[in-house]
């Protein structure tokens, strides 16, 4: 049975759509504001959402990006008023699958819904082709740390052990670890990525073991799990330091026995994988603190591969550009010395994901011509300004470039950790850093 979340402010529509859709087949949740809405989706699973534009604390339009970026294969329809065709298509140029104007006609809402449904189920086996086929390659550079990188990253490579990568937000962890499977005997079998800090408790769960129908609530039908997907490939925990505990407790059986159970059944199934992590946490406190299973970590931490900041290994930094620039395709656009400067004093705490999405936005501004300093928004000008100046102190200009992004989006972190290219949590503990140094 299909989970649907009807997201309205008005009691008396919620109710309307509620009563049609039950007595269609659907189950139905309901939430009367963005807030309640993203509460739901991050803790239960919905086969579609039916989106009002028009919510109290915020337009819906705004979360439609965000929640087809954490849900892809989720139905998104979006209600709004007979008057307002241009902002219903300027959300379905966000993500949405569809839309229906006010008054609704229940027997097109249910035409629609199960249109929706069923580009829903289409692009999740697309998504899951697409993460069999993804290939990616690092660039290694020419760095003392990052020649050191490399060679311990043939050795694993050529090994079947389990291997621990480690470093910031952005720094190319799981890029390294495609590299790693693309290397090794199992370069063609499956390799499967799953981001541990996205999914919580029963959902990450489900993800990775898979569930029958009905073991809980959102469970509407059998679902393979991506450990199921892994056998005889390579399984990448991305972010595994954000893993709930009892999901830990279920996983370390895994690694030790090979065998797992889906979610709400009795048959025991096996899977053959290589298992790669990645974290930015640092692991030795988070036992220490009793965050993070000491006897999953000595199972995962058979080879550690440190990461270094892209702020290590400035060296590096001509090649790398290049390199993007011709992984994006402008390869014969050139950059000016001016540019050049600021980004070898430039801290890059987004590391390796900032530089690319700054270096992907200049060339669309720059329309073809070379890259100079005012293709750079929000580096451009004030920046200039501030690398002539020797004495500045990175860590300065760090806060200064982080603070002033939080500015543009009005104190919202959630935007400004996407336009930086780090987490939330890395955003906090960068301001928290910032207001102890005072």
């Amino acid at each position: 049975m299909p989970r649907i979340l009807v997201v309205d402010d008005d009691d008396g529509t919620r109710f309307g759509f509620s009563a049609y859709l039950t007595k269609s087949g659907y189950e139905v949740d309901e939430a009367d504001c963005l807030k309640a809405a993203k509460k739901a989706v991050s803790s239960e699973l919905f086969s579609a959402v039916l989106l009002d534009l028009k919510l109290p604390d915020g337009n819906g339009i705004d979360w439609i990006p965000e929640l087809r970026e954490g849900h892809p294969d989720m139905a998104i329809v979006a209600i709004t008023g007979s008057g307002d065709i241009p902002i219903a298509v300027d959300a379905m140029r966000r993500g949405a699958d569809n839309f229906l104007t006010k008054p609704v006609n229940m027997s097109e809402l249910d035409v629609f819904l199960k249109k929706s449904l069923e580009v829903g189920r289409l692009r999740r086996k697309n998504i899951s082709n697409e993460r069999l086929k993804k290939k990616a390659s690092p660039y290694f550079g020419q760095s003392d740390t990052m020649k050191a990188v490399y060679n311990l990253a043939s050795t694993v490579a050529a090994s079947d052990s389990p291997a621990l990568i480690v470093g910031e937000t952005g720094t190319g962890k799981g890029m390294l670890a495609r590299w790693i499977h693309d290397n090794s005997g199992r370069s063609e079998e499956s390799f499967v990525e799953v981001n541990c800090s996205s999914l919580r408790g029963e959902l990450l769960a489900s993800e990775l073991f898979g569930h029958t129908r009905g073991a809980f609530t959102s469970a509407v039908e059998d679902r393979q799990g991506l450990i199921e997907v892994a056998n005889k490939g390579t399984l990448m925990l991305d972010e595994i330091g954000d893993m709930d505990p009892g999901v830990q407790t279920q996983f370390l059986k895994v690694i030790e026995e090979k065998t797992y159970r889906r979610l709400g059944e009795v048959a025991v199934r096996s899977s053959e994988f290589r298992l790669i992590c990645a974290t930015n946490h640092d692991l030795f406190r988070d036992v220490d603190e009793g965050i993070f299973r000491s006897d999953l970590f000595y199972r995962i931490n058979v080879f550690p591969i440190m990461l270094p900041p892209l702020r290590e290994r400035r060296e590096d930094l001509p090649a790398l550009v290049a390199d993007i620039l011709d992984n994006l395709g402008a390869s014969g656009q050139k950059i000016s010395d001016e540019v050049m400067e600021w980004m070898t004093t430039y801290p890059w705490p987004g590391n390796i994901r900032e530089l690319r999405n700054i270096l992907e936005r200049a060339i669309i501004l720059s329309d073809g011509c070379d890259l100079m300093i005012e293709h750079f928004p929000g580096s451009g000008g004030s920046v200039k300004d501030e690398v002539k100046g020797p004495t500045l102190k990175l860590a300065s200009l760090e806060e200064r470039h982080i603070k002033g992004v939080i500015d543009k989006f009005d104190g919202d972190t959630s935007r400004a950790a996407k336009e930086l290219g780090i987490s939330r949590a890395t955003l906090y503990r960068k301001l928290k850093k910032f207001k102890e140094g005072k």
